[in-house]
């Protein structure tokens, strides 16, 4: 009934040795563009002001404070209902993304004058 299988071509499948090879180079490329921009980052920390450096730190615990233990209060105060837990997720994600907007703001790394190549 079925003719003679056809036995396809070796060139037109894809070669695992050249797609394993293709993307090695791919993942080291991404992981050498990260590791450049964490020692820029490290670079450029070192001639910081001791304020900033040590300001980073009090300023995440600070925030993990006031969002653990004051944004908290919220379903407390308001019985621990669905609602009461609701705006205190929208209130959360709001204030985190106003503390992460201040903590680019205030922390920001200057890489503008790092010349790592």
């Amino acid at each position: 009934m079925d003719g003679p299988e056809e036995i396809p071509n070796p060139a037109d499948f894809i070669d695992k040795k050249s797609q394993t090879e293709d993307s090695f180079w791919r993942l080291k490329r991404a992981s050498d563009k990260r590791r450049h921009k964490r020692v820029q980052s490290i670079v450029g920390q070192q001639s910081e002001s001791l304020k900033i450096t040590l300001g980073r730190p009090l300023y995440l615990s600070m925030c993990l404070l006031f969002d653990s233990l004051v944004l908290t209060e919220i379903p407390i105060r308001l019985g621990r209902t669905m609602p009461s837990w609701v705006l205190f997720g929208v209130i959360l994600g709001y204030v985190v993304m106003l503390q992460k907007q201040y903590y680019d703001e205030w922390f920001d790394v200057d890489l503008i004058g790092l010349d790592m190549n």
